[in-house]
């Protein structure tokens, strides 16, 4: 009996530590896995600060030259969405502010060393884009656009034809009259001066106005046509120097 017992409590004693390296055994791995889990992340964190820490400088520069273009934009953007909301005012004020360029770089160019700048004059330019020029450009484009609404070549051709013939003619005559009555010219004056000059700007003006006024027609949306024209007449109106404006 007490062999039994002895032996049977060597079996025991055995199966425990069996059962202890056993457990032992299954921890020291799972530990093992955890730390290199812990030590694989702590690396892909590492190498993920490396990288953002090589793009961050480029990416500041892109940023800040893509800001200043941005607000290039920004700012064409909102015009044209001034445009869009209140055409009238808008056309009226920019044909302002070209006419007083296109009067300045006018008097730069032909002015003698000797003269000086006449203020006065590029007001009145400016007064006559705002109040004359600016809305009678915005009406017409509007009504051309409803009479012609179509942008084939024969369509454009007619709404060139009508330029010359109607709508160019008559701003001229008013450009001469309204120029001349504010400095004080009385009607035997300002008729003389019709006479003297409206052909000769007319002939100057058709060699010019019909190739910009077949890009206006033909390749500008209807809302941007008065703002379009307006811009090339700067060059024009270094011509049109010599006649209306002395």
């Amino acid at each position: 009996m007490r062999g039994v017992f002895m032996k049977n409590g060597l079996v025991h004693r055995l199966s425990q530590i069996c059962k202890s390296d056993t457990k032992n055994a299954i921890l020291i791995p799972r530990d093992r896995i955890n730390r290199g889990t812990h030590h694989h992340y702590h690396n892909l964190n590492k190498s993920r600060e490396s990288a953002s820490e090589a793009f961050s400088i480029p990416f500041s520069s892109s940023s800040s030259s893509s800001s200043s273009s941005g607000s290039g934009i920004g700012l064409i953007g909102w015009y044209l969405g001034v445009v869009q909301s209140r055409p009238l005012l808008t056309k009226s004020i920019t044909s302002s502010l070209i006419y007083a360029a296109a009067d300045c770089s006018a008097q730069t160019i032909s002015c003698q060393s000797s003269e000086t700048y006449d203020f006065v004059r590029t007001l009145r330019m400016a007064g006559y884009g705002m109040l004359i020029l600016g809305p009678s450009l915005h009406f017409w484009f509007n009504f051309m656009s409803k009479v012609l609404p179509k942008r084939d070549l024969l369509t454009t051709l007619k709404k060139i034809f009508l330029g010359q013939t109607t709508f160019g003619p008559s701003m001229t005559v008013i450009f001469f009259s309204a120029n001349a009555a504010t400095q004080g010219e009385n009607g035997s004056d300002i008729i003389a001066r019709l006479k003297r000059d409206l052909i000769p700007t007319l002939i100057n003006g058709a060699m010019y106005w019909p190739i910009c006024d077949f890009v206006t027609f033909k390749f500008i949306p209807v809302h941007l046509q008065a703002i379009g024209k307006q811009f090339v007449f700067i060059p024009m109106d270094n011509l049109l120097d010599i006649y209306g404006k002395p």
